[in-house]
Formats: C-alpha cells, structure tokens, sequence
C-alpha cells in the first residue's frame, strides 16, 4: 500500500525567505517539496530553475519533487540532477519519446515521474510508460499558475490508474485544500500537492496531518479491496 506523501508547492511560499519557508513546512510534517519548474514555453509562465534548486538543497533534507513544466524534458535533466533533485517529473504531453527521457532520467540517478494534464485520459500513459515511471502525476488545474479551482473531473482518472496500478505512487496537483482532500483521497491520490491550501493556512501542521490521515484512510481500503 503506497504510503502518504504530503507535498506542499513552494511557488505558493514567500520566494524572497525560500529556504525558511521550506523549512517551516517541514518542521509540521510534510514529507516532500513539490518544486514548479516552468520555462514559458510549455507553459505561459517562468518560475525557479536549477540554480535556485541548488541554493535550496543545503537548506534542507527534504525530497525535492520536480515538476518540469517544460517544452524540452529531456534537456533539464543532468542539471536538475545536479542542484540535488530526486524526483524528475516532465509532461507526457512536451514529447514523443517518454521512455527515452525515463531511462534518462533514472540513469542521472533520480526517479521519475509523468504528469497528465486535465485534458490528456490516464489511457495516454498507461501501459510500459506508467510501469517504467516511478509515479504519474494527475494535473487538478492545468499547468502553469498557482491558486487555480480544483478539477474535480480529473479524479476518475486517478480512481482508473490506482485500480491498474496499486502500487504506484499517484499525484495530485492543483486547487488540493481542506474542502477538496477527500475528493483526492478517494480517487486514489497518495502523493498530495497543495500551495495555498498549506502556506496560507492558520495551522500548516493541521492541514498537513488531516491530508496524511485521509490518503492512508483512503489507501488502506484500496488495498483491502484488491484483497478481496
């Protein structure tokens, strides 16, 4: 049974106190920092790349999830690796290729991930894609802003994969808050992304343990029903 993974997105923090900030959330519990890479090619919008990762990674020992909204995943990869990312994670959309940049990816010594947009169906990655990936990223919002509505469309895509795959760490990002976790959860979603809905909260630590509490609620009933 795949275990919670609470991910709070660093482009919702304060970026001029970045290395704080990422502490702070650690400190109430999150196990990951999801990272957003955009170059504003694949998406309309430029944030943190590799040298701010690296400044970053002496600040703390937390797992650094890449999310390579870029036009050209497999390029990034060696310096991502590098600035002391672990877990690479490129659009199936940006190319044509998803394997070669998988192998890529493991062999720069990180894991890798697949990210799905709202419009692409868990069918596109399915099949030797998602068994050579790490983890598939389903996209609540579409790619590129923070503060966007969560999708509540795209979770049957995540119920489809976690049937097919009950062993795979599946993401999800995008609009995940206290009024949108049981949704998440309840698709399937054992990697939980949130920006606002963690650094704006009152109480992060809360946040963050209600989110675990219902992922391994959730989990443990997928897997007794995979039992039966």
């Amino acid at each position: 049974m795949p275990s919670a993974k609470i991910a709070p997105s660093m482009l919702a923090s304060d970026f001029a106190h970045l290395a704080a900030e990422a502490k702070r959330v650690v400190k109430n519990g999150a196990d990951w920092l999801h990272l957003d890479v955009m170059d504003g090619h694949f998406v309309p919008n430029i944030t943190l790349g590799a040298p701010i990762i690296a400044s970053l990674r002496p600040h703390t020992d937390a797992y650094f999830d890449c999310h390579m909204m870029v036009a050209d995943p497999a390029r990034w990869i060696e310096d991502i690796a590098k600035a002391g990312g672990q877990m690479y994670c490129f659009h199936l959309e940006a190319t044509d290729d998803p394997l070669s940049v998988i192998d890529k990816i493991h062999k720069a010594g990180m894991q890798a991930g697949v990210a799905i947009k709202p419009d692409t169906p868990a069918e596109a990655v399915m099949g030797p894609v998602a068994e050579a990936a790490d983890m598939i990223l389903v996209m609540s919002v579409e790619p590129g802003f923070g503060g966007q509505k969560f999708m509540p469309q795209c979770m049957p895509k995540v119920e489809t994969l976690r049937k097919k795959y009950p062993n795979k760490d599946i993401e999800v990002d995008g609009g995940v808050s206290m009024s949108t976790i049981d949704q998440s959860a309840d698709a399937g979603a054992n990697v939980i992304v949130a920006g606002t809905g963690i650094f704006k909260a009152e109480d992060p630590s809360d946040v963050i343990s209600t989110f675990r509490e219902k992922v391994n609620t959730a989990q443990q009933k997928f897997a007794a029903a995979a039992n039966q």
